[in-house]
């Protein structure tokens, strides 16, 4: 029986080191020699892709056929929100390592089939047509001639539809203060989400409805969570959105705190000198009463 050798080292460490710069990465490379996947530089050093996309590509070539990579497995498997899993699996989709193609069973039951690869793709490239059977030729003893195309008017042009103006609350007072710390809020929504990028024109229509929020006492970290949470993928129009939410979700105005009348001031009276409580000076309720019975 032959002797079993192991000719690759089960520990095989390497590093990398320079003594001519200083500073930089330094590589300490141990081999691998099972439960790893292997991963090319065309991905790993993608110029295009954001490192979330990376690291999903990554993860789920790592994954066995079969594996689910729904967005709601994904979610709950990783810190990352729903919505930058679903523009990871987007780019991924854009860039040819992943595709994702919905497909309606025996049942009735649409699934989504998804085929990831390792090398892209041509994203581009579609499927060949199905072809086309060829006719057999008709006799010309049986053969009809051909019916004229009847002419069909064109279809009359869909009419457009006019948007429908979101009512946008103003504040009682719109102060130079209130006005700045709005559009901070609305220019920081980015932050949190990216898809809500606004211009200037948005960033101007909709600072008086943040105002009446920040108005009501709703603090900027609320207002972003209203804003942000749940969002549409896709989403199309950012500010429209926006627009409704600050509209729909206006918190309740905060009541008016109480403030008692100010109390009766007191006087001194103009006969006996004595105190007394009266809007005005003049004279206290007895001597009044004696002066009329003298009257």
């Amino acid at each position: 029986m032959d002797n079993q050798q192991n000719i690759a080292p089960s520990r095989a460490s390497s590093v990398a080191r320079s003594s001519t710069r200083s500073g930089g990465v330094l590589h300490v490379n141990v081999r691998h020699t099972s439960h790893f996947t292997v991963v090319g530089n065309h991905l790993a050093q993608h110029q295009q892709l954001s490192l979330v996309a990376i690291g999903l590509a990554v993860h789920i070539q790592s994954l066995p056929d079969g594996a689910k990579i729904g967005i709601k497995f994904l979610v709950e498997r990783f810190p990352e929100s729903e919505y930058r899993i679903a523009e990871a699996l987007r780019e991924l989709e854009t860039k040819g390592y992943l595709k994702r193609t919905r497909e309606r069973l025996a049942s009735g039951r649409v699934i989504t089939r998804s085929t990831s690869y390792n090398q892209p793709c041509d994203v581009a490239a579609s499927p060949p047509p199905a072809p086309v059977p060829a006719r057999l030729p008709v006799p010309a003893a049986v053969a009809a001639p051909a019916p004229a195309p009847a002419l069909v008017a064109p279809p009359a042009p869909a009419p457009t539809p006019v948007p429908v103006p979101v009512p946008v609350h103003r504040p009682q007072e719109l102060t130079p203060d209130l006005h700045r710390r709005a559009s901070a809020v609305l220019l920081g929504l980015r932050r949190e989400a990216p898809v809500l990028v606004l211009s200037e024109n948005d960033i101007r229509n909709l600072t008086p409805a943040v105002a009446a929020w920040l108005e009501r006492d709703a603090t900027p970290a609320s207002i972003t969570r209203a804003l942000t949470t749940d969002l549409p993928v896709p989403l199309k129009y950012p500010a429209k959105l926006l627009a409704h939410r600050l509209s729909a979700l206006l918190p309740a105005p905060v009541p008016a705190a109480h403030v008692p009348p100010p109390p009766v001031p007191l006087q001194n009276c103009d006969d006996c000198d004595r105190a007394f409580r009266a809007p005005e000076p003049g004279r206290c309720g007895e001597c009044l009463a004696e002066l009329s019975v003298t009257a």
